[in-house]
């Protein structure tokens, strides 16, 4: 049987407030936005999450039907899908105000995945948080297990706790995804490798670090590599970091990197190889910020 690729954490509604003055709502929330550009790009997806029969639900249920995306889970367990209302500024870059609950219904034990991936507020919001740690901690057995912070300090808020939670999530992780923000908002007295270099030190083969226009590195054991971001005009920002985490994924999917019996080779990957991994992020990156909303690319649009 072929395997697949199980993503945890939430779903959500964008109630995004363009800088034009017009609203629209898009289905979206970290998780479900790797979900749908995994899919997206060709690859079988499963997820776990929440939402709950309602309007927004049903744009949420729709959007991820119509991109071939699997459930994992019964995602009845909140009473109200959440949302997530974003105000665009002139330069593209959205501010949230949140309005969410996290819960997790028990996942399936099988079939086995490949990877399994987690992030944002579903790695760190509880109750379901607990749900998602107790999950990933099993299927490590069988699985990478990746793991993207984009913290969200409006609702989570900063300092020790925070940090005791995405800590214990990059324990058990064996590829960490974090912002500059993320990584100030946890760490501001360090610098981004220092900071990079402090998760790597809890377990981690590597250590991804986004910088929006100022492009990415991967920092390993052995070096740290920079790649550069594809100029494009922006339109918003809206799960760029989640699209470059899927097409990471995807990337190392497509070299053989992945499943837990191949757990080293994330360690020992050649300077030109994690180059063209950044660089393929990267590309998928650069089509979500050229178009409103969390809208991934597809495999064909990539080249």
């Amino acid at each position: 049987m072929e395997r697949d690729v199980l993503v945890v954490g939430e779903s959500l509604v964008d109630i995004v407030n363009a800088a034009d003055g017009e609203t629209k709502e898009y289905a979206g929330g970290s998780a479900a936005n790797v979900a749908v550009a995994l899919a997206r790009l060709g690859r079988k997806v499963r997820f776990a999450t929440s939402f709950a029969d309602d309007e927004h639900g049903r744009l949420v249920a729709e959007h991820l039907d119509a991109a071939g995306v699997t459930l994992a889970s019964d995602p009845g367990a909140v009473e109200r899908t959440s949302t997530a209302e974003a105000t665009i500024g002139v330069d593209g870059a959205a501010d949230y105000e949140f309005d969410l609950e996290w819960r997790l219904n028990p996942v399936a034990a099988e079939p086995d995945p490949l990877v399994v991936h987690t992030c944002s507020l579903g790695a760190v919001l509880s109750p379901g948080a607990d749900n998602v740690f107790d999950l990933l901690e099993k299927l490590r057995e069988v699985a990478t297990v990746s793991y993207d912070v984009n913290a969200r300090p409006a609702i989570t808020g900063t300092g020790p706790d925070l940090i005791d939670r995405v800590e214990r999530m990059a324990r058990i992780a064996d590829l960490v995804k974090a912002s500059d923000e993320d990584l100030q908002a946890l760490y501001p007295q360090l610098d981004l490798v220092g900071a990079a270099r402090r998760l790597l030190a809890l377990g981690p083969l590597a250590v991804v670090v986004t910088r929006g226009g100022d492009g990415a590195m991967w920092v390993g054991p052995d070096h740290v590599v920079e790649v550069d971001s594809h100029p494009v005009e922006v339109a918003d920002t809206i799960g760029a970091g989640d699209t470059f985490g899927a097409a990471l994924v995807d990337a190392l999917w497509e070299a053989g990197h992945l499943g837990a019996e191949r757990r080293g080779a994330l360690g020992d990957m050649a300077r030109d190889e994690v180059e063209a991994l950044l660089g393929h992020a990267a590309r998928a990156a650069a089509v979500t910020v050229s178009r409103p909303g969390a809208d991934p690319p597809y495999r064909h649009e990539l080249g």
